[in-house]
This record gives structure tokens, C-alpha cells and sequence, in this order.
């Protein structure tokens, strides 16, 4: 991540040479990392112990170092072992695929596999370790698996008798918008252990404090809060750089409608992932592109627009189809409501093209959106209205809860 300095290899290339080929310090962040405060103060209150650290390439200070290299520079933090959620400690593996434990070239360090054999650490993985330290970007939808590796991960920590400790983060989408489903334990996954909304609107650190207590994980927990992080900051108002958590989250606009979009697949509408614009698209073949995006401009969604679009996607079940459909456009990524626009796409879509609509997996489907109430309302040819409204009374009482356990 870091760019090579260019010497000059004589005096007449002169200062011209150095203008944009030096290594830059990122722009000045408006926040304090939790794993700034850490390398900055809480690491004396380790007292010799020695840390495990779960990260990927995502776990960065606010000036874009690995927290694993920060700790190894630092000097007085004594580092067993690195632990991988899905995608790898480098971030260089496809979403779902195995991952085995190996020994990192750079660092000399073992990295442990939480996204392969075994989706627990061992207590063979832990031997040696006093503290785990959690420091994953987030991107706050219930499905994201990081979470669901943090409360694995808690769960052998009390199991085993560590301490574990969150280095927090922001939920790039900002801290006030919550939105349904609420997961139903039925249908609890690895994509959805708790039941918690789709859009939870916390901080990792939060949810850790959550999971722990409310839901009784009871490891020894503590969380290092940020400096500086309001709820109502989205990313930008941070100054922090985005860096890829994950193929498919490129940007750190894809966050932003990833709750929802990431689910319309379930009933056949391809939704760009593995293009060039994950998550920013939705059609298939045999989808009148300007129709559907005339349809669901007329809906005036909060903070998202429409444009008819085609695309080819390069690989998987639709590679060398052309597919149309339409594009995203975040016009406000404030006002975006995630799950009420993957709604409003899909029940769209059944309205208009009944005939695309393709659902392989029943079993898949719930699991995915947490609930079988999405499905049956939607069968049912209920309206995005009374799709959403179902699952309102579970918002509230889920709003209510995470008021507990908020800490910023």
C-alpha cells in the first residue's frame, strides 16, 4: 500500500523529479482510530502479555499502515500470531472460498484460518496468546461475515480464557439508520448469527459490547473507542482513506447500499457482483432497462436515482449473457435507505417482468434476508409498502436494545 520512494540518480534531474513520486502522508484524518488510541496508550496496560491479532487488509491506522506491521514497529507489543477472516489476511481471496493456515512471508508470523476448516480458533490456535485484538474494517450489514468471525471468535475466547479486545471502527454508513429485517433465529447463519437488523447502524465495537452481554457470549471484553467519531459521520466526514474490505466492497459508497443490495440476487436479479460496479446494478436477461428505470424514478426513493443500463458480467452464471437492467446512482448517500430500495427494485421487477423471476433456493433465499416474511410477501404480490411495514414493530424493539449498548 505504501508507494517506493524515487531517488535521483544525479543532481541535474533537479527537484522536478521527486514532485509526485514520493511517498505522501495520507490526508490529516478527523478521527482516532481504536488502533491509533491503542499503539498510542492502551498497549501499556498489556503488561507484557502477548497479543493474537484477527486483521486483513483492511485493519490499517488512520496513516494506512498494517495494525500487524505497526505493532511489530512499535517494538513493545509482543505478537504471536495473525488470524483470517474470509478473503485472507491480504484480502486476495474470493468471497467464500476456503482458506488454509500458512506462515506469513513478510512478517514470519502463522496465520490462522477462521474462513476454512474451521471457523472457531483452537486452542491450539491460541496457545501462547494472553489478548486477542480485533481490527477489521466493518461495513454495517448483518451479513457481512467480519462480524460473525468477531463473535466466533469471542465465543473461544471465553472458552479458552483470553481476553479479547476491539480496536473500534466506524460503520462507514454512519451511525443512526437502522432498517429491517430483524433476523428470526430460525434462520440464524454464519451470515446472520444474532437477531439484529439487516442495517444495524453500530460500530464494531458496539456490536461486540451487544453480542457479548445481550446475547451472552460473556468473554472479557474491552473495547478501544475512537476519538473524535460522531454518529451522524458518514465516511467522508472522517478524513479517513477507504480501503477494500473485501472483492466486492470496493468503494466505500458500495457500504452504502450493500444492505440491500446485496440480497436482490435471491430471486434471480443479478446485481453486479464480480463487475465492475458491485452492487450498483440490478437487471437480467429480458428486462426492459428504460421501463424499470422509469418505474422506480416514479417512486422518488430517498437519496438514490435510475438509469437504464446493459452489462455482461465475466464470469459465473451469467457470464456472456447481456443482461439488462439499470444502475444505481447515490445521489445522497445520507438519505439512501438500503433494504427499501432492494424492495422497490424487486417488487418492481415482479410487476413488471413476472417471468425473470427465478427463485433456485427457497432455503437460500431465507437465510439470506433472515426471515421467510420477505418471500411470502412477496409471493403474495404484497406492495414494497407492506413488505417493509412487516417487519417495523422488530425495528423499533431492535432500535430500543441497541440504545444499551451504543457507545459514541
Amino acid at each position: 500500500m505504501r508507494r517506493g520512494r524515487f531517488i535521483a540518480g544525479g543532481a541535474a534531474l533537479g527537484a522536478s523529479v521527486t514532485c509526485g513520486l514520493a511517498a505522501e502522508p495520507p490526508p490529516q484524518a478527523q478521527i482516532e482510530l481504536g488502533d491509533d488510541v491503542f499503539l498510542r496508550q492502551n498497549w501499556h496496560d498489556l503488561a507484557g502479555r502477548t497479543v493474537g491479532v484477527i486483521a486483513n487488509q483492511s485493519s490499517v491506522t488512520s496513516g494506512l499502515e498494517s495494525v500487524v506491521d505497526a505493532i511489530l514497529r512499535h517494538g513493545r507489543i509482543r505478537i504471536k500470531a495473525i488470524y483470517a477472516p474470509e478473503h485472507g489476511f491480504r484480502g486476495d481471496q474470493a468471497a467464500g472460498a476456503s482458506i488454509q493456515s500458512y506462515v506469513d512471508a513478510r512478517t514470519g508470523l502463522p496465520v490462522y484460518s477462521l474462513y476454512g476448516s474451521s471457523r472457531h480458533p483452537s486452542a491450539a490456535m491460541l496457545e501462547g496468546v494472553d489478548v486477542l485484538l480485533f481490527d477489521i474494517q466493518d461495513v454495517g450489514s448483518r451479513a457481512y461475515t467480519y462480524i460473525s468471525t468477531m463473535a466466533y471468535a469471542m465465543q473461544s475466547a471465553r472458552a479458552y480464557g483470553k481476553e479479547f479486545w476491539v480496536l473500534d471502527r466506524p460503520n462507514p454508513g454512519g451511525g443512526t439508520t437502522v432498517e429491517g429485517p430483524v433476523l428470526e433465529t430460525a434462520y440464524e447463519s454464519f451470515i446472520g448469527l444474532y437477531p439484529i437488523a439487516m442495517r444495524h447502524g453500530m460500530t464494531i465495537g458496539e456490536l461486540a459490547t451487544l453480542f457479548n452481554e445481550h446475547f451472552h457470549i460473556d468473554a472479557k471484553l474491552r473495547v478501544i473507542r475512537m476519538n473524535g467519531w460522531q454518529r451522524e459521520m458518514i465516511w467522508p466526514d472522517t478524513g479517513l482513506q477507504w480501503v477494500q474490505t473485501s472483492p466486492n466492497i470496493p468503494r466505500w459508497q458500495t457500504t452504502i447500499v450493500y444492505p440491500g443490495m446485496g440480497l436482490i440476487d435471491t430471486v434471480g436479479v443479478n446485481n453486479g457482483s464480480g463487475f465492475t460496479n458491485p452492487f450498483f446494478l440490478a437487471g437480467m436477461v429480458g428486462i426492459d432497462g428504460p421501463k424499470l428505470a422509469q418505474r422506480l424514478n416514479a417512486r422518488e426513493l430517498p437519496g438514490v436515482g435510475f438509469r437504464p443500463s446493459q452489462w455482461s458480467p465475466p464470469s459465473g452464471f451469467w457470464q456472456n449473457h447481456e443482461l439488462t437492467g439499470v444502475e444505481l446512482e447515490l445521489i445522497d448517500p445520507r438519505r439512501c435507505l438500503a433494504v427499501r430500495t432492494a424492495v422497490e427494485i424487486l417488487v418492481a421487477v415482479r410487476d413488471l417482468f413476472p417471468e425473470v423471476i427465478n427463485i433456485k433456493s427457497v432455503a437460500g433465499l431465507d437465510r439470506d434476508w433472515g426471515t421467510d416474511s420477505f418471500r411470502q410477501a412477496f409471493l403474495a404480490r404484497k406492495t414494497a409498502e407492506a413488505i417493509l411495514a412487516q417487519w417495523t414493530p422488530r425495528v423499533v424493539d431492535f432500535r430500543s436494545l441497541r440504545e444499551r449498548y451504543l457507545l459514541y
